[in-house]
């Protein structure tokens, strides 16, 4: 029998949750002794209330660290789950040669977090920036069975073995990025979903290869609205 997980399919399902809430703010999830995902919790969220959840990938040699500061208030301000996980390597597995670790660990991440929030089916993103933005275009239009928004921030390719579900996809990328290149990216990237059927929002903006706080807003707004 074919592992699945081999080309980036995750198996994961919506549950009941079994345990208890975490504190308001950062939790690291106890999933691995090194570089754990980390769980930003908004205060004020209802008990037993269907809570969105938004997955941001980092880019390549960065970290959870680096990348909460951008979403945090907006997580706490709109009240959803913010889920940074970190690659076992500098970058993701999928950049380095193919799918493994991470995509197991991100499975482990996103089975502890339902086992504590009702997540929101309508509301399950994955973002991520560079190359974190190429795994979540990914995995994202891989599991677009229970991924419901796909957002880019300047990713570099799309590596998709099989396309399931029609999530909604949001790409952005600055048109002087001197990393990766709209030309060669982003563009032909928005292209090829919507000539597949997908929904795509395309924001060009006049800036190089960075997270753009004003982006990250319209992109929060994609993933709410």
């Amino acid at each position: 029998m074919i592992d699945l997980s081999l080309m980036g399919r995750l198996a994961f399902t919506h549950a009941t949750p079994t345990k208890s809430p975490l504190q308001p703010g950062r939790n690291f999830l106890g999933i691995a002794e090194e570089r754990d995902a980390v769980l930003y919790v908004p205060t004020g969220l209802e008990p037993n209330v269907a809570v969105p959840l938004l997955v941001m990938f980092h880019g390549a040699g960065g970290s959870a660290e680096k990348v909460l500061p951008f979403l945090e208030e907006h997580a706490e301000r709109n009240k959803f789950l913010l889920l940074t996980p970190q690659s076992l390597y500098p970058t993701w597995d999928i950049v380095i040669g193919g799918n493994g670790p991470d995509i197991q660990r991100l499975g482990l991440a996103l089975a502890e977090v339902a086992s504590r929030y009702l997540i929101d089916p309508e509301h399950f993103g994955f973002a991520g920036f560079s190359d974190g933005g190429s795994y979540s275009l990914s995995t994202g239009i891989t599991n677009g069975d229970i991924v419901s928004h796909v957002i880019v921030f300047s990713g570099g390719f799309m590596s998709v073995f099989m396309q399931e579900g029609a999530p909604k996809v949001f790409i952005s990328h600055g048109l002087v990025d001197e990393q990766l290149p709209i030309e060669t990216s982003a563009r032909p990237h928005v292209a090829k979903l919507k000539a597949a059927g997908y929904e795509v929002e395309f924001v060009e903006f006049n800036g190089n290869h960075s997270i753009q706080p004003p982006i990250v807003a319209l992109a929060v707004d994609f993933f709410l609205k």
